[in-house]
């Protein structure tokens, strides 16, 4: 099993605040991926071929094919503020 300290320093990377109980809990768990990867480790794959995918379906893809857009009144129709058929947000100018 992963002891305590292994828990606390992932943790620590992943900036988590655990509990004592989450560091069990997570310790047994992480101990378990691992033996998992251990033996996904010991398969032959060696006539296996690299894959980017588990599928081999190609996608599916449509003509672009230009069609006319919906009016300005309409995609605003929900929009909180609008000017001259554009949707009016508040400036950013900082981020914090």
């Amino acid at each position: 099993m992963i002891d305590r300290e292994t828990v606390l320093n992932v943790a620590r990377l992943a900036k988590l605040g655990l509990s004592e109980e989450d560091i069990e809990t997570f310790g047994s768990q992480l101990s378990a991926i691992l033996e998992h990867i251990q033996i996904l480790q010991e398969a032959d794959v060696s006539g296996v071929s690299p894959t980017a995918h588990a599928s081999r379906r190609t996608n599916v893809m449509r003509m672009d094919i230009p069609q006319p857009s919906y009016p300005p009144e309409v995609l605003l129709a929900n929009a909180p503020d609008q000017e001259d058929n554009c949707l009016k947000v508040n400036a950013v100018l900082e981020g914090e």
